[in-house]
């Protein structure tokens, strides 16, 4: 379903970035702990962390304790405010690649369902260029997908109906 709150998209990406290389289930299992860890995913709060914060991450079981995440989060915020500050608001920024509509897959099957898309690759150079890190084209689709940029649900799913008449 489309997500436009701020704060959950910077969840997404936070939550995204630290499945690079891993199961979802592995993310998904450890939310609640990077929830407590990352201030309930308020960048600015995150986007302030310092040496001793990074130190109690590292040994923090509740999430992955991968210092390059850790650190690219701690970036990621910063940058996410910086967006905030040019655009008003993240949202605003992100949808933008989409002409503020999710892209309708029209999908009949999940069989040929893509890694990820031109928009994603377009979406995931601008972030590196504006300095984002662990956040490429095929975890971008991901988050696209997860926040309803992209209807990849198959055409006989309700949510593809219902996110179908949201577009209208």
């Amino acid at each position: 379903m489309p997500v436009k709150n701020d704060r959950k998209l910077f969840e997404f990406l936070v939550l995204e970035s630290a499945q690079a290389g891993l199961s979802w289930r592995t993310v998904l299992y450890k939310r609640e702990g990077y929830r407590k860890a990352f201030a309930d995913f308020d960048p600015k709060k995150v986007a302030k962390f310092r040496s001793r914060e990074v130190k109690k991450l590292l040994v923090n079981s509740a999430i992955i304790r991968n210092r390059l995440k850790i650190l690219a989060t701690i970036n990621n915020a910063e940058k996410f405010l910086e967006i905030q500050k040019e655009f008003g608001t993240f949202s605003k920024y992100m949808w933008g690649f989409v002409g503020d509509k999710s892209i309708d897959g029209k999908r009949r099957s999940l069989r040929g369902l893509p890694a990820l898309t031109r928009e994603a690759e377009v979406f995931a150079k601008d972030l590196k260029e504006r300095g984002f890190k662990f956040l490429g084209p095929t975890i971008i689709y991901a988050h696209m997908q997860a926040v309803g940029m992209v209807n990849d649900h198959i055409t006989g799913c309700f949510r593809y109906r219902e996110i179908k008449r949201k577009n209208l």
